[in-house]
């Protein structure tokens, strides 16, 4: 079983994830250049909305390279010295998880891993809870013997962590660890670039800053500069695979359930971060396309865009948007059928005066009939 989530979204004058010189991200798509958000771009804000975390009731994973410091800290939090916490922290750290940065280890050095480590609260207990249990053999061994010993501590917890989390979210994009292949997860969720429908052009704004205390009749600017942003309307998609995420969650279907949950609200409400602060681009999606489908082909629809829309006769791309991929839904029902298809359910926020000629029998009332819908259509009811 799939769910898949196709949306809508108009940004106003925004750089809202930008590339290595500052500008905002593009790429040439249907022969044009267009807007571009990355997938981890959207990921990160989807996971870290408020609204996926009180949906899952669950902490979320803390993706870290100062996984050292977190043992550390619950080790203190036992009342063990800093000094043998961080030492014995560092062992277990290296041996479970990846070497350390030698850039970061000596004195007076916060020690860090030489990767970021995505980790779950469970995980961590479970590591806090085995070092305290062999706390004084730790203590008392030199380092060629607190290196096997923690050998010996690792393995079980590698075992009961191999192919499963506790962690929602590490359950749906998953994580990989060159080092440790064995606390790899494959992801239970793909989510694709989100794309302009639409060629963009990146405009540049050359900004001043005044001096406050600038004397009257002294000229020029405390700072100047120049910024890049664009404005655009996206096609986002994002698909789970509803299986994979309950084998990952250690076959615990409600919290998949409250899983998908969280994140249909978070892929509605979640913006990304990049220069909001300049440019306040909080748009909520104008269409949100959610299909479960039993199997088969999973269907992103950006060749609806393939050949970029034009803006309408009173100017505009969401209305010729919504158009372009109602038609090509309807056209991949006919082709392909829609026997796989078990809910589809539409949640529409624009001014209606277009009509969706294919998707008008599955439009929602609301946002909660729109994610009641999906969540429906999962094992056991929502």
């Amino acid at each position: 079983m799939y769910i898949e989530i196709h949306l809508l979204q108009s940004f106003a004058p925004s750089n809202l994830n930008r590339d290595d010189t500052g500008s905002p991200k593009d790429c040439q798509f249907g022969g044009a250049r267009r807007a571009r958000i990355s997938s981890q771009c959207l990921k990160r804000a989807i996971r870290t909305h408020p609204a996926f975390e009180r949906a899952i009731q669950v902490p979320l994973g803390q993706r870290t390279r100062r996984l050292v410091k977190l043992v550390r800290e619950r080790l203190e939090k036992a009342e063990k010295p800093k000094e043998q916490a961080e030492r014995i922290a560092a062992a277990f750290v290296t041996e479970y998880a990846s070497k350390l940065d030698p850039r970061t280890t000596g004195e007076d050095k916060e020690t860090q891993t030489a990767v970021l480590i995505y980790i779950s609260e469970s995980e961590l207990q479970d590591i806090t809870q085995a070092l305290l249990a062999e706390w004084d053999n730790l203590v008392a061994k030199d380092e060629k013997g607190l290196a096997s010993e923690i050998v010996r501590i690792a393995r079980p917890i590698t075992r009961a962590h191999q192919d499963v989390t506790g962690a929602p979210d590490i359950a749906l994009f998953g994580r990989m660890l060159a080092e440790k292949p064995e606390l790899g997860l494959d992801a239970a969720c793909q989510v694709a670039h989100a794309l302009s429908t639409h060629p963009v052009t990146v405009e540049m704004d050359f900004y001043t800053a005044v001096d406050d205390l600038l004397e009257r009749d002294e000229p020029g600017a405390g700072m100047m500069g120049v910024t890049g942003y664009d404005s655009a309307c996206y096609y986002r998609y994002a698909r789970i695979d509803w299986n994979q995420l309950v084998k990952n969650l250690k076959d615990d279907a409600e919290l998949a359930r409250k899983a998908v949950d969280g994140f249909l609200q978070a892929s509605l409400y979640a913006v990304p971060s990049g220069k909001q602060n300049s440019h306040a681009a909080f748009n909520p999606p104008s269409l949100a396309l959610a299909v479960v489908r039993q199997d088969g082909m999973a269907w992103n629809l950006a060749n609806a865009f393939e050949q970029p829309v034009r803006p309408g006769r009173e100017g505009g791309y969401v209305a010729p948007s919504l158009r372009a991929l109602d038609a090509y839904w309807g056209a991949l029902c006919a082709a392909y059928g829609q026997e796989s298809l078990q809910t589809v359910a539409a949640l529409r926020c624009d001014l209606g005066e277009t009509e969706l000629v294919h998707l008008a029998g599955s439009l929602a009332a609301n946002e909660t009939a729109w994610r009641q819908a999906v969540l429906n259509a999962l094992p056991n009811g929502g």
